[in-house]
C-alpha cells in the first residue's frame, strides 16, 4: 500500500505529522533547512549584519579617534586596516557559519581541538551583553528625561553644587580682613564671611557643565568608587528591565522576528544622523567643527606615529564585531549558496562609511557648541560616555527646540544599541540550539525569556551607584584581550591547521569557483598579514596595559583582580576543551592530538544535497561523534 502524500505545510516523520508552526515556529515553510530555519529574505540578513556591526562605537568613538589622529589623514590607516585585518576576518567568519549552518561553538567540528575558542567567543559576548544593555538603559533614561519643555540639564538646578558653571569659576583670591590684613583664601570662605575678592587676584578653574553634573549626580547617582556600591538606582533598573523586555520581544521567534525589527532599528539611525547633520550644518561654528574633524586641520605627519596605525587597526577590529561569535551565528541561517563574499564587502563598507558620516553629524554640532561658548573645538570634544551623555547633550540643550533634538539623538543611540544586542543574544540562543536542538524547538520562547531574565539580574550590579565603574571594568577587560586571542587562534586553526586551501574549496562550494588571482589577496591576508597584525596589536596591548580607571578615579586591587578573573574565566576554556578532546580521543598521545586536529566526521554542509563528492561520506551533523582514528581527510572522505 502506497504511503499517503504529506501536505506541503506538514513535516511528516513516519506516522507522525507535525505542523511547522506547532513545534518549530521559527522555521518557515520555504526554508531549505527545516531543522534550524533560514532568513526569510536576504535583506533581513544584511540589515541584521549591518545593525550588529554598526553600533555605539561608530558614533562615540570613531569621530574622536579621527580628530585625535590627524583628522582626514586618519582615514588612510583606517582604510588600510579595513583591507588587511577587518575584511579578511569578516569574510572568513561569514563563510564559516554559512558553510556548516552551525553557531560559534558547534562550528568547531572543523577543528575539535579548538572548540574552546568558540566557547570563549560566546562567554565574552555574554559579559559584553550584560553591560551593553545597561548603556541602552542609559539611553532610555535620557530619552524619557527629554520629554519635557526644557531639558533638565540645560541649567544648573537643585542637584548642582557650587562648581556647576559653563564659564570658569573663582576658586581662590586675595581679600582684606577686618583688621586690614590681606589674606589668600578659598572663595567659599570669602563668601561665607561676607568678604570680597580684590580685583585681579582671582584664581580660576573650569566649571563643571550642567550636563556633566546631571550625568553624575542625577542619572548615575555616582558613588566615590567601586568600593562604595550604594543602592540600586531604581529608575535605571526599570530602564534596564524595559531594555531587556524589548530585546526579548524582538527575539521570541529568533531570526524570524528580529529579522523584521531590524528594518527599523538598522535604518532609523541613518535617518537621525542625516537630520542632525542637516541641522548642524546650518548652525554658526559648524564649519569650524567639521574642519577639526576631517578638513583643513588634517595632519598627515601623524601617519608617522605607530599609535595612529594601532588605533586604526583596533577600531576596525572591534567595530566590525569579528571574533565575538555573532557573525558566525547570523551567517549560519543563510541558504547554502548565498554569496557571502559580496555580503562581507557590503556590510564592511557600510560600517566604515557610517563611522565617517556620523563624524560630520557629531562635529558640526560640537563646532557650534564651541562657537557659542567661545572655546576651541578641542576643549569641548569628548569620547565614549563623555560624548554621548555630557558633551552632545550639552550642545543639544543650547539649540532652539532642544528637547526635540535630544529625543532624536537618544532614540538613535537606543536603536544603535538594540540591533547589536539582538545579534549578541541570538549568538547565545544559537549556541543553545546547536547543543540542544530538540529542547530549543519546543521551548525557544521560555529559553529566550530565561536568558534575558538571567542577564537582567546579572546586570543589576551595573545600575547601582557604583554601576558605571562595573560597566567600565567589564569593558576594559572582557572587550579587549580575549577577543584578540580568539581571533588569532581562529586564524591559526582554520587557515594553518585545517588548511587555507581546503577552506577556500569549501567556500567555492557555496559561491562558485574563482580564479587563483581572486584568492591571491585572501591567501596573503589569511596566511600572513592578518595574523601578524593581530599578534602585533595583542603584544602592543600587553605592553601598554594600564590599570582601569574612570575619570580620575582608580580601581582598587580587588576590582582589578575581578577583572582578571573575568577574562581568565573566558579564555581558560580554550586549554580545558583541548584537554577534554584529547582525553576523549583514542590511540597514543600523538594519535589523539592528530585526531583532534582533523575535522570531525560530521563536519561539512548541514544539508545532504550540498555535500557533493567531497563530503558524500560525512556523518549526519546532528550526531555527536568521538574523534577517533581514522577521521575525515582533506577530501572529505574517511581515511
Amino acid at each position: 500500500m502506497d504511503k499517503l502524500k504529506c501536505p506541503s505545510f506538514l513535516k511528516c516523520r513516519g506516522k507522525e505529522k507535525v505542523t511547522a508552526s506547532s513545534e518549530n515556529f521559527h522555521v518557515g515553510e520555504n526554508d531549505e533547512n527545516q531543522d534550524r530555519g533560514n532568513w526569510s529574505k536576504k535583506s533581513d540578513y544584511l540589515l541584521s549584519m549591518v545593525g550588529y556591526a554598526v553600533g555605539l562605537g561608530n558614533v562615540w568613538r570613531f569621530p574622536y579617534l579621527t580628530y585625535n589622529n590627524g583628522g582626514g589623514a586618519f582615514l588612510i590607516p583606517y582604510a588600510v586596516m579595513l583591507a588587511l585585518a577587518g575584511l579578511p576576518l569578516f569574510f572568513l567568519e561569514c563563510s564559516l557559519g554559512q558553510f556548516a549552518s552551525l553557531g560559534p561553538v558547534s562550528v568547531w567540528k572543523i577543528l575539535p581541538l579548538f572548540q574552546g575558542v568558540g566557547i570563549t567567543m560566546v562567554l565574552i559576548s555574554i559579559f559584553v551583553t550584560i553591560y551593553y544593555n545597561v548603556i541602552i538603559a542609559y539611553s532610555l533614561y535620557y530619552l524619557f528625561a527629554s520629554l519635557q519643555s526644557e531639558l533638565p540639564w540645560k541649567n544648573c538646578s537643585y542637584w548642582a553644587d557650587q562648581n556647576c558653571s559653563r564659564s570658569p569659576i573663582v576658586t581662590h583670591c586675595n581679600t582684606t580682613s577686618q583688621t586690614g590684613v590681606i589674606i589668600y583664601a578659598n572663595k567659599s570662605w570669602v563668601d561665607s564671611n561676607n568678604y570680597t575678592c580684590i580685583n585681579g587676584t582671582e584664581v580660576y578653574q573650569p566649571g563643571q557643565l550642567p550636563s556633566e553634573q546631571y550625568w553624575n549626580k542625577v542619572a548615575l547617582q555616582r558613588s566615590s568608587g567601586l568600593d562604595e556600591t550604594g543602592e540600586i538606582v531604581w529608575y535605571l533598573a526599570l530602564c534596564l528591565l524595559l531594555a531587556w523586555l524589548i530585546v526579548g520581544a524582538a527575539l521570541f521567534k529568533g531570526i524570524k522576528s528580529s529579522g523584521k525589527v531590524v528594518y527599523f532599528t538598522a535604518i532609523f539611525p541613518y535617518v537621525v544622523l542625516l537630520i542632525l547633520l542637516i541641522r548642524g550644518a546650518t548652525l554658526e561654528g559648524a564649519s569650524k567643527g567639521i574642519s577639526y574633524y576631517i578638513g583643513t586641520q588634517s595632519n598627515f605627519t601623524k601617519l608617522q606615529e605607530a599609535e595612529v596605525w594601532k588605533d586604526a587597526a583596533t577600531q576596525i577590529f572591534y567595530s566590525l564585531s569579528v571574533a565575538w561569535g555573532g557573525l558566525v551565528a547570523l551567517s549560519s541561517y543563510n541558504k547554502f549558496n548565498n554569496n557571502c563574499f559580496s555580503d562581507a564587502i557590503v556590510v564592511c563598507l557600510t560600517n566604515c562609511l557610517t563611522s565617517v558620516f556620523a563624524g560630520f553629524a557629531i562635529f558640526s554640532i560640537l563646532g557650534h557648541m564651541a562657537h557659542i561658548s567661545g572655546k576651541e573645538v578641542s576643549q569641548v570634544v569628548k569620547s565614549g560616555f563623555d560624548l554621548a551623555f555630557i558633551a552632545y547633550p550639552e550642545a543639544l540643550a543650547q539649540l532652539p527646540g532642544g528637547p526635540f533634538w535630544s529625543i532624536l539623538f537618544f532614540f538613535m543611540l537606543l536603536t544603535l544599541g538594540l540591533d547589536s544586542q539582538f545579534a549578541s543574544i541570538e549568538t547565545i540562543t544559537t549556541t543553545i540550539q546547536d547543543l540542544f536542538p530538540k529542547v530549543m524547538k519546543k521551548m525557544r520562547v521560555p529559553i529566550t525569556v530565561g536568558c534575558c531574565l538571567v542577564l537582567f539580574l546579572l546586570g543589576l550590579v551595573c545600575v547601582t551607584q557604583a554601576g558605571i565603574y562595573w560597566v567600565n571594568l567589564i569593558d576594559h577587560f572582557c572587550a579587549g584581550w580575549g577577543i584578540l586571542i580568539a581571533a588569532i587562534l581562529e586564524l591559526i586553526g582554520i587557515i594553518w591547521i585545517y588548511g587555507g586551501n581546503r577552506f577556500i574549496e569549501d567556500i567555492e562550494m557555496m559561491i562558485g569557483a574563482k580564479s587563483w588571482i581572486f584568492w591571491l589577496w585572501w591567501r596573503a591576508c589569511w596566511f600572513v598579514i592578518t595574523p601578524i597584525l593581530l599578534i602585533a596589536i595583542f603584544i602592543w596591548s600587553l605592553v601598554k596595559f594600564s590599570r582601569p580607571h574612570y575619570g580620575e578615579i582608580s580601581y582598587p586591587d580587588w576590582g582589578v583582580a575581578i577583572g582578571w578573573c573575568m577574562i581568565i574565566f573566558c579564555i581558560i576554556w580554550i586549554p580545558i576543551m583541548a584537554i577534554i578532546k584529547i582525553i576523549q580521543a583514542k590511540g597514543n598521545i600523538f594519535q589523539r592530538i592528530v585526531s583532534c586536529c582533523r575535522p570531525a566526521s560530521n563536519w561539512g554542509p548541514y544539508l545532504e544535497r550540498y555535500r557533493g563528492e567531497r563530503y558524500k561520506d560525512m556523518v549526519d551533523p546532528k550526531k555527536e561523534t568521538d574523534h577517533e582514528i581514522p577521521t575525515v581527510s582533506g577530501s572529505g572522505k574517511p581515511e
